[in-house]
C-alpha cells in the first residue's frame, strides 16, 4: 500500500509539472503572439507616418516642411530606420526629376547610408545584395570602394548588384570587372548592363577586343551585345573571326552582330562561311541575309532552297526569295512536275505568308 501510495503522490507531483510547463508555454505563445501584434500595429503606423513624411517632403520645399519631433524621435530607433530606408528606395525608384532629388535628401538628412553600410556587413547574401541596391537607387557613389570589393564575391544575388553599381555610378568604366571575370552573366544581368549604359567612349575598342578573346562565354556574349547596342564598326573583322568559336551560342551572337555593323563585304562573308556551321546556325545566317534584302543573295537562297536536307531552312529560303520580288521564280520551280511535293508546299507556304 505504501508502494501504490508513493506512485499516485509522484504521479500527482509530475502531472502538476506538467500542467505548469503546458500554461508557460502558452503564456510564451500568447506573449509572442501579443509581441508580434505589436510589432504589426507598430509596421503599419509607421508605414503610413513615413509615407506621410515623403509625400511631405515631395510636396513641400525644404525650406517650408515643419519639423515633426514625433517623426524624429522615431527616426532614431533601428526598425523605424531600417522600414524608412526601404520607402525611400522604393519610392525613388517610383519617382522622377525634382522629386527622386527630394527623397535623395531625406537619406541623406536621416544618415541612412549608416543602416545600408550595416548591411554590407552582414554574413547572409541576399542582404548584402540589399544594401548595395539601395547604395546604389541613393547615388551614394562614395562608397564604391565598399561595393566592388564584392564583385567576386560567390553569391551571384550579391556580384550582380556590385557590377550593376559599378556601371550605373562609372559608366563603360564601371565593366572594367571583365577583364577577369569567371562567373557566368545571365541574359537578365546583361540586359539590366546594357540598359544602364548609355554611352561609351572612343577609346572603348581595346577593352571590348580583348572581352572578345575571353574564355568566359557569357562575357564574350555580352560583348558582342555591346558592340551591337552602340554600333562599334571598327571591331568588325574581330568579330569576324568569332564565327569560328567552339561555342554556338557565340557564334550565333557574331552573326547578329556582323547584321548590325553590316558593310558592303558581310554578305560575302557569312555566304562564304555558312557550309561550315551547323544547321541551326545556317538557319540564323539565312534570315540576317533575308535582313539585308540583297538581291545578290538570290542564287544562294535558290540553292538552299532546293538542295539543303531541312525544311526550315527551305522555308527561310523561300520567305527571302518572296521578299526579295523573286515570287515568279518560285511559282516556276513549283509548277514544275518534277519538283517533290514538300518542296512545292514550303513554297506555297512562303507565297501564302506573303500574299495574306
Amino acid at each position: 500500500m505504501m508502494f501504490l501510495y508513493v506512485s499516485i503522490h509522484d504521479l500527482f507531483l509530475i502531472f502538476l509539472g506538467i500542467l505548469f510547463l503546458v500554461l508557460v508555454l502558452i503564456g510564451v505563445l500568447l506573449s509572442y503572439v501579443l509581441y508580434q501584434h505589436t510589432v504589426s500595429r507598430h509596421m503599419r503606423e509607421w508605414s503610413v507616418m513615413i509615407e506621410n513624411k515623403i509625400a511631405d517632403a515631395i510636396v513641400y520645399s525644404h525650406e517650408e516642411r515643419s519639423s515633426d519631433e514625433m517623426f524624429d524621435l522615431y527616426s532614431k530607433k533601428s526598425p523605424f530606420r531600417y522600414l524608412f530606408l526601404e520607402k525611400l528606395v522604393a519610392s525613388k525608384k517610383k519617382f522622377s526629376g525634382s522629386a527622386q532629388q527630394t527623397i535623395q535628401q531625406l537619406f541623406i538628412d536621416y544618415n541612412l547610408q549608416i543602416e545600408a553600410l550595416q548591411k554590407l556587413k552582414k554574413k547572409k547574401a541576399h542582404l548584402i545584395a540589399v544594401g548595395i541596391q539601395e547604395l546604389t537607387v541613393m547615388e551614394m557613389a562614395v562608397y564604391l570602394p565598399q561595393i566592388s570589393v564584392f564583385l567576386k564575391y560567390p553569391s551571384s544575388q550579391v556580384y550582380q548588384e556590385a557590377q550593376y553599381a559599378m556601371v550605373v555610378f562609372k559608366g563603360f568604366d564601371g565593366l572594367s570587372f571583365l577583364n577577369e571575370f569567371s562567373y557566368t552573366i545571365s541574359d537578365w544581368q546583361q540586359l539590366r548592363l546594357l540598359r544602364s549604359l548609355k554611352t561609351i567612349p572612343e577609346d572603348s575598342i581595346a577593352p571590348a577586343i580583348g572581352w572578345l578573346k575571353s574564355r568566359n562565354t557569357s562575357v564574350v556574349v555580352f560583348t558582342l551585345r555591346l558592340l551591337r547596342k552602340f554600333q562599334v564598326f571598327s571591331v568588325y573583322e574581330h568579330v569576324r573571326e568569332l564565327l569560328t568559336h567552339t561555342s554556338i551560342d557565340i557564334r550565333l551572337q557574331a552573326v547578329r552582330t556582323l547584321q548590325s555593323l553590316e558593310n558592303i563585304d558581310t554578305v560575302t562573308h557569312l555566304t562564304d562561311d555558312y557550309g561550315n556551321q551547323p544547321a541551326e546556325l545556317q538557319l540564323q545566317i539565312m534570315k540576317t541575309l533575308k535582313r539585308s534584302d540583297d538581291k545578290r543573295c538570290c542564287d544562294f537562297f535558290r540553292f538552299q532552297l532546293l538542295n539543303h536536307p531541312r525544311a526550315d531552312v527551305k522555308l527561310a529560303a523561300a520567305e527571302a526569295l518572296v521578299s526579295l520580288g523573286a515570287k515568279d521564280d518560285l511559282l516556276a520551280i513549283s509548277g514544275d512536275k518534277t519538283s517533290p511535293d514538300r518542296l512545292v508546299q514550303i513554297i506555297k507556304h512562303a507565297l501564302g505568308e506573303r500574299l495574306c
